[in-house]
């Protein structure tokens, strides 16, 4: 039995499956949602939104400040910010109590590699007004921040 057709693929013209956003045939992914944004505070919501990962600070004034607490957008990075900044924590704790010093500072430099490459995507994907998910943590962002 075959799935109900939710929209076509852009990239191939394909009937794409109702759940998720890949497109089996060719390969490609359905966009991020994007909200309409405008600007929140005298800041353009894009870049309250990078702002959000540069530092955990911002991302919790703007959990906390009017007018910022009222703007999806904003909200859902700021929390998504938060997330990504207490899992690394506890990954390194956990590193720190678990492994020898060698292995800890090799496995350091890869998951600070990875947490930089992350850190770049999310900040662009921000300025460009996606609401950019990450498994497990951007559902958690999107909960807190609806």
């Amino acid at each position: 039995m075959m799935e109900p057709v939710a929209s076509v693929c852009a990239a191939c013209g394909e009937p794409l499956p109702s759940v998720g956003s890949f497109c089996p045939a060719c390969g490609s992914v359905k966009p991020a949602a994007k909200l309409p944004l405008g600007t929140t505070g005298g800041i353009p919501d894009r870049i309250a939104g990078a702002l959000a990962y540069v530092f955990v600070i911002p991302a919790i004034v703007f959990l906390l400040r009017s007018p910022f607490k009222r703007n999806r957008f904003i909200r859902f990075h700021s929390w998504q910010s938060i997330l990504v900044a207490a899992t690394t924590l506890i990954v390194f704790s956990l590193l720190l109590t678990m492994m020898g010093r060698v292995l800890v500072i090799f496995a350091a430099f890869i998951i600070l590699l990875g947490w930089f490459i992350l850190w770049l995507v999310l900040i662009i994907k921000a300025l460009q007004g996606e609401m950019f998910e990450l498994p497990l943590l951007g559902a958690l962002a999107t909960r807190q921040s609806s």
